[in-house]
This record gives structure tokens, sequence and C-alpha cells, in this order.
């Protein structure tokens, strides 16, 4: 039996792996989903009692810190979740030989680029959570372990959660109109769609040092052209002002285009991937919100 961990078991990744191995279980395949209330990603001591004695055969590392404007008032707590309990969760896999995939994002960068970012550009943070996230990423590429691998994403949403797609459904049906974003351009990233991702990679892993990947929907969008899908697929009547990022000022700055190039998770896991509509389809009809 293969043993698998997975932590932040309540968000909305870790409950779409969740769904998908209840609804198609794999016999090979434990797993094991951990919630916050099991494993304190904020007390490093308690999270060292929660692995002592336990193997793990692969870790899905689906906890993070992702309150984005909060972690500029919570950079200590953002960097114990994202950065140092990331390390400890490489050292672990390294001592233990197990696989290791990590869940990242694409506000490692600036959001300067004029083409979709890959793998191998250069890091550069705007952010609290930014920072703590690619210190995340550089602690696993520190410590080396085999078989592990980063996964970077963007504007991730699901059925469940708490998340623009469910925001956006709530406010269309108590608003005439919004107003939302246009010059920020990235892609929405369905978590069911990561998720699935994630589970066909994860026998496939076989690498001798930390790879970096990126993954999201196909397709590009503005926030914009996001909630016009958004009430356009649910019938929702809500009208949608294009706004600028100035108008709408944040604690935390935002890239301004984020698209990630998948190339390289499409050759080497024959990976097929959704457009971003209809992944938003198909949530839409799991949330039962289609016209």
């Amino acid at each position: 039996m293969f043993n698998v961990l997975v932590t932040g078991a309540n968000g909305q990744l870790g409950s779409e792996i969740h769904s998908l191995i209840t609804h198609t279980p794999l016999p090979e395949y434990h797993f094991h989903f951990a919630t916050r209330k099991e494993l304190d990603l904020s007390n490093l001591c308690k999270m060292e009692d929660f692995f002592d004695g336990k193997k793990f055969d692969a870790i899905i590392n689906c906890a993070a810190y992702t309150a984005v404007d909060k972690a500029e008032s919570e950079s200590e707590l953002a960097d114990t979740i994202n950065h140092r309990f990331v390390s400890m969760l490489a050292k672990i896999a390294k001592r233990d030989s197990s696989k290791l995939i990590h869940i990242s994002t694409d506000y490692v960068f600036d959001g300067k680029n004029h083409r979709p970012y890959i793998e191998s550009d250069p890091t550069d943070p705007q952010g609290v959570y930014g920072r703590s996230k690619c210190d995340g990423e550089n602690a696993i590429l520190s410590v080396a372990c085999e078989h592990a691998i980063i996964i970077r994403t963007s504007w991730v949403y699901s059925s469940s959660g708490a998340n623009f797609v469910k925001t956006m459904l709530r406010l269309g049906k108590e608003r005439d109109s919004l107003g939302v974003i246009f010059d920020q351009v990235g892609t929405p990233t369905y978590a069911r769609d990561l998720a699935q991702a994630i589970l066909d990679i994860l026998p496939q892993i076989n690498n001798t040092k930390p790879e970096i990947y990126h993954y999201s929907n196909e397709g590009a969008a503005s926030w914009y052209d996001f909630a016009k899908a958004i009430f356009e697929l649910s019938g929702v009547e809500c009208r949608v002002n294009p706004i600028t990022t100035d108008q709408y000022p944040t604690p935390a700055s935002r890239p301004h285009y984020s698209l990630l190039n998948k190339s390289k998770i499409k050759n080497d896991f024959n990976l097929s991937i959704p457009y971003w509509r209809d992944a938003l389809k198909e949530c839409l009809t799991t949330l039962g919100e289609t016209k």
C-alpha cells in the first residue's frame, strides 16, 4: 500500500483531491487527509509531533497561508506556514525518500512580463505572500530532495471554500452592477482540474532533483472577463463595469500579468488541460448555478 499524506485537507485543492478519490478510488493508494486541527501549521513543534513515528511514501502539500492582503500585517505567520513548514516537509521527504508535491503560486513573479512565464524565469515577488511562497520554493530546492516537484498555479477556485466565483455569484444576485478589475491578466484555475493533474502526476514522479512546473487552465482572462463569464454562464443578470487596479487599492500589490506557460508539465506528464471557460462551466454545474 502506497501511503499518501495530503495537507490542507479542508482547503479548495485538498477537498477536490478527496472528492476525486472518493468517487474513483485508487486501490493501491491509502490517503491520509490532515486538517488544520490535526496538523497545526502555525506551531512548528506540534508539526514535528505529528510526523513523529509516521512515514509517508508521498506528501501532497496543499496547505498554505493564502490571505494575500492580510499577509502584509501577518508576515511571521505567512513565513511559518509558507516557508518554514515547507522546509520541514522537504527535510522529512528527503529523510524518508518520499515523493513531494508542493503547490506554489504565480505571485512569485513581478507581473511585468509580456509573454507567459516559464519555470526558469527570475522570481521577484512584490509582497509578503509572494515572498513567503518564493522562500518555500527555495527551501525545497536547497534541501535538494529527490522526487520533489513544485507546481505554480494561479487564480484557484472551486465549488467549496471562499473564492472569486462564489463571491461574484453572491454579489451578482445582490447588486445591479459591479466594478471589476480589467488590467490584471492571468488564467483562472479550477481546483478539480489541478487535483486530477496531481493524481495523474503522482505515480510518474521519478526525478533525481527538485523540479518546478506551471499549471493553470488554458487560455487567458482578466478579472473582468472572469466575472463576465461567471454571470453569462450562470444566467445572473448583473452589469460588470471595467475598473483599473488604481481604482481598487489593496494592501498587497497584485501581478498585472501572470500567465503561466504549461508546456513543460504537459510534455513531461502527458497532460491535457481544459480551457478555463469549460472548466468554469463544470464548476458552476457542480454548484447548481448554470442557466
